[in-house]
């Protein structure tokens, strides 16, 4: 069975990720648990808060909210058939971790997450 355990991940496109990296540890209070050139995230009150500096030229136009999914896959799928578009196929971004995202009817993003079991 297919389970979703919500939005836990929060990933903003950013130009200038130094000045980001600064505006979110302001917010946050908090310094980032990873910091490489590719992705900054942070943790706080339970969500990770991502900065992703190549996320324009991915496309991706404003922040995405990405839900936990068990089946990665399987709510794709699900997804597209119910009419939204994939601007994201499903890829590997470290330890078995996948990512896709998509853009509903609307132009909402959405984004999925599956965590290696």
């Amino acid at each position: 069975m297919t389970t979703t355990t919500g939005i836990q991940t929060i990933i903003y496109p950013v130009k200038d990720v130094d000045r980001a990296k600064a505006l979110f540890s302001a917010l946050l209070e908090v310094e980032p648990y990873a910091d490489e050139p590719y992705y900054v995230g942070f943790k706080a009150a339970g969500q990770d808060v991502g900065l992703n500096p190549n996320g324009h030229a991915q496309g991706l136009t404003g922040p995405v909210p990405y839900w936990h999914v068990s089946d990665i896959r399987g709510r794709l799928a699900a997804l597209v058939e119910a009419g939204a578009e994939v601007l994201q196929e499903v890829r590997d971004v470290g330890n078995g971790r996948l990512i896709a995202a998509v853009k509903d009817p609307d132009g909402n993003l959405v984004g999925l997450l599956e965590d290696p079991s």
